[in-house]
């Protein structure tokens, strides 16, 4: 080939290679980079892209609710991590509220298919011009898709999470209905104050459920989205100006006449303080620690439980006001010139029959920190005086003791573990020498009390306060025989649980605080099983311990007509307080019902002079009427094994015919006594009831004093009401005798038949007693018997604890 072909073939070649690769170029430039474009692009835009079929998963845990034993929502406790949450579904979501969310969020939402293509074209222009802003309105579905779906790039401001979002309402469109939509954006949107959908929210800025909502207020929960910190109303009055834009924009789309919108405007609306949504919250916290316990962390964590509870809330806050009611008429006490300083208190009401606790208030007031009001007082140890007295005596009665059994009240003196004497006092201040355990259990006299422990034994005492349910009162060194004076400690809750246990004739049942607990689905996690009672002590034991306790007669000793401790129907009760009247305690119950009380103060300062007649029994007896308000009045049931006998008081003998006082007294069968009393034969008081041949009286020496004792000597208490320092004054005289007593010469009462008795109320100083025996004429039959007493001023009763 010549040379010159050669060459030619050769930039031919060359001139095909570069022909191929400007197509080759081509190629890249037109197909290639596009396509690796692209698919950067989709990497960009799509890695990571969430499942929308995981948008029901994505919606906030639904809160926990804590309801009463009528359905009433106690708290709704948010799940750790989220906030308040309770889903409704669209139906049960008001049309209003619906219609407002459209017309202020997405008036196109029923048209477009998850975009709003104007607003998405402003987006785009605004980010070609700034490289960065991006506005432009958003869909419902938008924001349902960056709020459950995008929670960690919804606050980024860019073209990626727009794009990102974008792609995702249009599945979701593709996925779900329009309803659905909107019923998730309803449900799970914030709207404030810690409130994830418009259930939560109506509750935390109204205090009630969707369906109580108007037109006014759904138009306010409708604007809150937006900006829920600045339309908050307790931020400002920016949230009206909000409300009436909400409104003009439903007017506008058609969804509300102008009538409607104007009367809307001017409906005044009435908003909750935020936080006040939880009601009893000592009980609710007591709840809250059992489930833990029943369901565990996990389920609790999860959230959607709905946990039953036994309270009746409507019952709590009104005996909580009368908490506060009397605590503030104490106060208006102390501003009057008397030293007290009440402070605290609390409260329980239990079911007898079930053990269900239907109230329980820990203080008067939760969020008062000047007073502890966080500080549960229900489940708080404290000494509780005499109100332990009860377990003692039940104690005695189980060994053979009775009520009849008499005991001398007189100075004692005992050694303690350490070989101290110990000498405990009256609560009265004062010594009422032979004395039924009837009338010193009723009386709560302290020295008798020490007495029967010293007989039974503190182990015995403890054996039967634990079968009550009291378990804080364990065995210690320092725990001796003031332990039947409230020397150790008890939390109200189960005080008030043995109490309950003599009203249920000795059968024990444990406080229930929950019914059952549920799942989101309804599905039951917990059922309490149904009240079992376990016989803890005889039914005769617990009957007597009823019956000295509603006997107000054998009352009187000690606290005089005390109107606090008596109901419109047979109800036993108890008081108790401790020392320097630290606390105050009653403590009671029905047939039906049993309610603990107990006041003073959270850091245990002394309240001043004040008893548990005065400090915490008139809480008592009121909220015992609120209990028993719809119950008809019910007798204490006397079970078989019990007889009665008439005995004498003074020897707790059988009466014979010569024994002033005769009485009825009740027994267990085997322990009655048999033998008749010898204390009174020498009297001949038949004889009074004839005549001798000339007329006259066969003795001259009948009318005398029973009570008081000649030359006695008695202490005004200072920490005791004076109402209730009354001195017992009886006196023994002839048959169908008028007796004319007089104190100090001044006429003190005339009493027209036995028994010839009446309380005189303690005065300072040194004073006579006169009876006299007048006969039907008027004449004076008898010489006039006299007592001499005296009557000092005390700073105050010595002693660990203190009785009444």
């Amino acid at each position: 080939m010549p040379h010159s072909q050669a060459r030619y073939h050769c930039f031919a070649e060359i001139a095909g290679w570069s022909d191929c690769l400007r197509v080759w170029r081509w190629l890249w430039s037109v197909l290639v980079l596009p396509l690796l474009f692209v698919a950067w692009g989709a990497a960009w835009l799509l890695w990571g892209l969430p499942d929308p079929r995981g948008l029901m998963v994505a919606a906030p845990p639904p809160s926990v609710l804590i309801l009463d034993r009528h359905g009433v929502i106690l708290r709704e406790r948010p799940v750790a991590g989220a906030g308040l949450s309770r889903p409704r579904s669209l139906e049960e979501i008001p049309w209003a509220l619906q219609a407002a969310t459209i017309a202020v969020e997405d008036a196109h939402f029923y048209s477009h298919p998850g975009l709003d293509l104007r607003g998405i074209a402003r987006a785009a222009y605004s980010w070609v011009r700034t490289s960065r802003a991006i506005s432009g309105g958003s869909t419902l579905t938008q924001q349902v898709v960056r709020n459950l779906l995008l929670k960690d790039e919804r606050f980024e401001r860019t073209l990626r999470r727009k794009a990102r979002e974008a792609v995702l309402a249009l599945l979701v469109e593709a996925m779900y209905s329009k309803k659905e939509i909107l019923a998730l954006y309803l449900n799970t949107t914030y709207y404030g104050r810690q409130a994830y959908g418009v259930e939560a929210a109506a509750r935390a800025f109204f205090g009630k459920s969707l369906e109580a909502l108007n037109l006014a207020e759904c138009a306010f929960l409708a604007g809150l989205p937006q900006a829920p910190s600045l339309y908050d109303p307790a931020v400002g009055l920016a949230w009206k100006e909000r409300q009436l834009s909400v409104l003009a924009l439903m007017q506008r789309r058609g969804f509300i006449g102008p009538a409607e919108a104007a009367l809307a405007a001017r409906t005044p609306l009435q908003f909750v303080r935020f936080g006040s949504g939880m009601r009893a919250p000592h009980f609710v916290a007591y709840v809250e620690s059992l489930a833990e316990g029943l369901v565990g962390q996990a389920a609790l964590r999860r959230g959607g439980l709905r946990i039953y509870t036994t309270l009746d809330v409507a019952l709590q806050e009104r005996a909580q006001q009368v908490l506060q009611e009397h605590l503030r008429s104490l106060e208006r006490t102390r501003r009057a010139g008397r030293e007290l300083r009440v402070r605290n208190g609390a409260i329980v009401v239990l079911d007898v029959a079930t053990g269900d606790i239907l109230v329980m208030v820990g203080s008067p007031d939760y969020d008062d920190a000047g007073i502890s009001g966080a500080v549960n007082g229900a489940l708080a140890l404290r000494q509780p005086g005499s109100a332990i007295k009860p377990i003692t005596y039940a104690a005695a009665f189980e060994q053979g003791f009775s009520p009849g059994s008499v005991f001398s009240d007189e100075p004692a003196t005992f050694l303690t573990a350490e070989l101290e004497p110990y000498q405990p006092v009256n609560f009265d201040g004062r010594f009422h020498g032979r004395v039924t355990l009837r009338e010193a259990l009723a009386s709560s006299y302290n020295v008798v009390a020490v007495k029967v422990l010293n007989e039974i034994g503190l182990p015995a005492m403890l054996d039967m306060a634990g079968r009550l349910g009291i378990t804080s009162l364990r065995p210690s060194a320092r725990l001796g025989l003031a332990a039947t004076l409230g020397g150790g400690e008890v939390s109200l809750l189960e005080l008030t649980t043995a109490y309950a246990v003599f009203a249920r004739g000795g059968r024990y049942v444990a406080p229930r605080a929950i019914v059952r607990i549920e799942d989101a689905q309804g599905h039951v996690l917990w059922q309490a099983p149904e009240a079992s009672d376990q016989q803890v002590l005889p039914p005769q034991v617990a009957y007597l311990i009823t019956d000295i306790l509603s006997d107000g007669k054998a009352r009187l000793p000690g606290f005089g007509e005390a109107w606090a401790l008596s109901l419109d129907r047979p109800a036993a009760v108890k008081t108790g307080t401790t020392t320097d009247c630290r606390d105050n305690w009653t403590i009671g119950y029905t047939p039906q019902i049993a309610v603990g009380v107990w006041v003073g103060n959270a850091d245990g300062q002394s309240m001043g002079r004040i008893s548990g007649v005065e400090g915490a029994a008139p809480v008592w007896h009121d909220v015992m009427l609120l209990a028993h308000r719809a119950l008809p009045p019910m007798p204490f049931a006397r079970p078989d094994g019990i007889v009665e006998r008439i005995i004498c008081p003074e020897s707790g003998l059988l009466a014979g015919p010569e024994c002033p006082h005769a009485r009825r007294e009740l027994f267990i069968v085997g322990t009655e006594p048999t033998e008749q009393c010898p204390l009174h034969a020498g009297q001949a008081l038949a004889a009074l009831r004839g005549s001798t041949a000339g007329g006259q009286q066969e003795s001259e020496t009948v009318i005398a004093f029973l009570s008081p004792p000649p030359n006695g000597s008695y202490m005004l208490a200072p920490d005791v009401p004076e109402s209730a320092q009354q001195l017992l004054v009886e006196v023994q005289a002839p048959p169908k005798s008028l007796v004319r007593l007089k104190v100090d010469g001044q006429p003190l009462a005339e009493l027209k038949q036995p028994p010839y008795r009446v309380f005189w109320p303690l005065s300072l100083g040194r004073h006579v007693l006169v009876a006299e025996a007048v006969g039907e004429d008027g004449e004076v039959l008898l010489p006039p018997a006299v007592v001499h007493l005296a009557v000092h001023a005390a700073g105050g009763a010595s002693g660990d604890v203190r009785g009444g």
